[in-house]
């Protein structure tokens, strides 16, 4: 599938908000249904996940109420049954350089969150069920 870079959305998230939550909310306020995006700056708390591909389920893998900076945090956005979906994979650091990553979960909160957002437009990209992963992903293209 081909898509083309439309509206760019570049800020701030309020701090102690959840940065999941944030993404998506933002994404909803502003329409945006199939993107990419990254976050800099700092979290006080993380929770993370990680896919048990051997029982092709989500498990929480770290929770930590710990002052960490991102790293990197990117991701992609499309639609999961008609809604909003933002899959993203977040890298944090500590004061030691020890890092953690992961699948970023609902529980992460901000302490300072900086994100670009592009929105790409193309055919709607909905997410489906794949039962050979257990995922819900985006269409296998032949490209």
């Amino acid at each position: 599938m081909q898509a083309k870079e439309a509206r760019v959305f570049i800020g701030r998230f309020k701090k102690n908000s959840d940065l999941l939550i944030s993404l998506i909310e933002l994404c909803r306020k502003k329409n945006i249904k199939l993107g990419v995006f990254s976050v800099i700056g700092a979290l006080t708390s993380i929770k993370l996940g990680y896919f048990r591909q051997d029982q092709q389920r989500y498990a929480q893998c770290l929770s930590l109420d710990k002052k960490l900076e991102v790293v990197s945090c990117t991701g992609n956005i499309s639609l999961k049954e008609s809604d909003v979906f933002v899959h993203a994979h977040i890298t944090l650091a500590d004061l030691e350089g020890r890092c953690y990553g992961g699948h970023l979960m609902k529980g992460s909160r901000i302490f300072v969150a900086e994100y670009h957002v592009k929105e790409l437009t193309a055919a709607s990209l909905q997410r489906v069920y794949d039962p050979e992963t257990g995922l819900n992903l985006w269409p296998l293209t032949n490209e």
